[in-house]
């Protein structure tokens, strides 16, 4: 197939490499020209994926017209607040034939709207975007450790497609009709990953982890239900195999910042180090208005919120939340 990647950050680049070896021709769109010109000049994208290859079979672009000439799919790969503005540069040149994917975590801030629907709102002739989401660490899959993600669509025919375009002998994509609840864990687990970066920060021990990720997914699910995702989904690939992942895998960006918080440094000196994007902290506020409107509770994004934002000590917000009203296990 003929498949646009937008955005070249290491995931998108990671797709690109993945999408390479299984012999399609793949358009690799930078936003910034002069990165696009660095990444064709030494055939490696030095900045966010440095040590990899990239094969003459994908051609690097900075034009949005150059990025979705005769592509058959398009999949967006940017980060969730850059998204809407990067999906208007391609208004013009996408149409109804191209099977459209997000492959991005992320809730909208303001509009609280899922990627999938950002996209539908400035391209809407691609009239369906599939959503591809689950435990997939870049690092791990450009070293082709096997992994299995999920696509969610309702159309079975697409999912099929994209399923098959995917799949190889190190990354095995299945599908769902789930698609709401598949984005919904993609995004919110980068929340409860930030929790669990604070208590290895804090070198607390597995048992405070486990409990935290259990407790963590139960928001996770609470949210995502009440927002029209079915629960058996939050317990898949896009739910618990993701949380699990980005709240143990050191290579996690949203875990690697909650580690330095609970060490004592601060958000903003963390995010000006850092050369990835860690959705989780653009996640916890907008999520928490979403609970707010679906009358949910959700405790330990609540405490992350204060700890990130309005300077609450995490050893006191962790006391907050053992200190809580004994409940029932839900």
């Amino acid at each position: 197939m003929r498949i646009t990647v937008i955005g070249a950050g290491n995931w998108g680049t990671t797709i690109a490499l993945l999408l390479s070896d299984n012999g399609h021709k793949i358009n690799l769109y930078e936003f910034f020209s002069e990165r696009a010109s660095e990444i064709k000049k030494f055939k490696e994208n030095k900045i966010f994926l440095p040590g990899y290859k990239i094969p003459d079979n994908i051609f690097i672009t900075s034009k949005p017209d150059e990025a979705v000439m005769n592509a058959e799919m398009v999949i967006f790969v940017t980060p969730s607040f850059a998204l809407r503005k990067t999906a208007q540069l391609f208004k013009d040149y996408v149409n109804s034939d191209m099977i459209g994917v997000s492959a991005v975590k992320g809730i909208e801030k303001g509009t609280k709207k899922r990627m999938s629907e950002v996209i539908l709102e400035e391209l809407p002739q691609l009239r369906d975007v599939a959503v591809l989401s689950g435990p997939t660490i870049a690092r791990e899959v450009v070293k082709k450790m096997p992994t299995s993600a999920v696509v969610g669509t309702s159309d079975s025919k697409k999912a099929k497609i994209i399923q098959n375009a995917c799949s190889n002998d190190y990354f095995r994509l299945y599908r769902s009709n789930d698609k709401i609840g598949v984005e919904l864990g993609g995004a919110l687990k980068n929340i409860i990953a930030i929790a669990s970066g604070v208590c290895d920060g804090l070198s607390l021990g597995m048992n405070t982890k486990s409990a935290l990720i259990t407790r963590g997914l139960a928001e996770i699910k609470r949210l995502g239900v009440a927002m029209g995702g079915r629960q058996e989904t939050f317990f898949g690939l896009s739910g618990v195999g993701d949380l699990v992942v980005t709240s143990f895998s050191k290579l996690s960006r949203n875990h690697k910042v909650g580690e330095k918080i609970g060490k004592g440094e601060k958000l903003d000196n963390i995010l000006n180090d850092m050369v990835e994007v860690a959705e989780g902290v653009y996640t916890t506020g907008v999520t928490l208005e979403l609970a707010k409107e679906y009358n949910v509770e959700m405790p330990i994004t609540q405490e992350i919120y204060n700890v990130l934002f309005l300077g609450k000590s995490p050893v006191i917000g962790i006391k907050d939340l053992m200190m809580r009203k004994l409940k029932k296990e839900d």
